[in-house]
């Protein structure tokens, strides 16, 4: 009998202790939900993993793409479309699955540099409807001494339709892009400028003058 009591007792208090670990988890859970944006951390944390272990490695010069789909976690308020700052989080996204698939971004930092986004701009075509399966490809479109710019699209898959167009400015810090690009092939020369990219760096150098002159 002494035996069958001890071992009630025992259950009892793993039962006990199994339930306060879960709810102890499950707290830690909700706090981390509440004070960390989890999903983006999980979200880049698969996207890079996808591509490093199932996707064939590219050039430079290749355009690279990832899918998604809009949830109700990604529409507006009036639960229709993707709201407006979503495209510019998916597209986080897209570019750190470039810099992973291409290389780039490893050679920048064997050689102690950094990458940061600089500027960006955002052309809203047509709206993405919830649960509209999409896709961003990103294409590097020209570089200079300090910054690669890119290009990338959303493209939703059932029409072909590009929904919004952006480019990005991504500055590299502590690296000399012209030199860094020549070890790429196929990127030993640097392509002539895209009209509208010179446009767009010339809105942002009145930009920059005027914020200068308000000192």
């Amino acid at each position: 009998m002494y035996f069958i009591y001890s071992a009630k007792n025992l259950m009892k208090s793993a039962y006990t202790v199994t339930k306060m670990f879960s709810c102890a988890l499950l707290v830690g859970l909700l706090v981390l939900y509440m004070i960390w944006d989890v999903n983006y951390f999980l979200r880049c944390v698969a996207t890079l993993g996808y591509g490093m272990l199932f996707q064939r490695k590219r050039k430079v010069t290749d355009q690279t793409a990832i899918y998604g789909l809009c949830t109700t976690q990604d529409v507006d308020i009036f639960i229709r479309h993707m709201n407006n700052a979503r495209y510019l989080r998916e597209l986080d996204f897209a570019r750190f699955h470039f810099y992973g698939l291409t290389g780039i971004y490893g050679k920048i930092k064997a050689k102690r540099g950094g990458a940061v986004q600089g500027a960006s701009s955002v052309r809203y075509r047509r709206t993405i409807p919830i649960f509209t399966a999409y896709k961003i490809t990103t294409k590097l479109i020209w570089w200079d001494e300090k910054a690669i710019y890119l290009e990338q699209q959303f493209v939703t898959l059932a029409d072909g339709f590009v929904r919004a167009v952006a480019m990005s400015k991504q500055c590299i810090t502590n690296v000399d892009v012209l030199e860094l690009m020549k070890e790429f092939p196929g990127a030993e020369q640097r392509p002539p400028m895209p009209e509208e990219l010179k446009l767009w760096l010339d809105s942002i150098e009145l930009s920059s003058q005027k914020l200068r002159k308000d000192k």
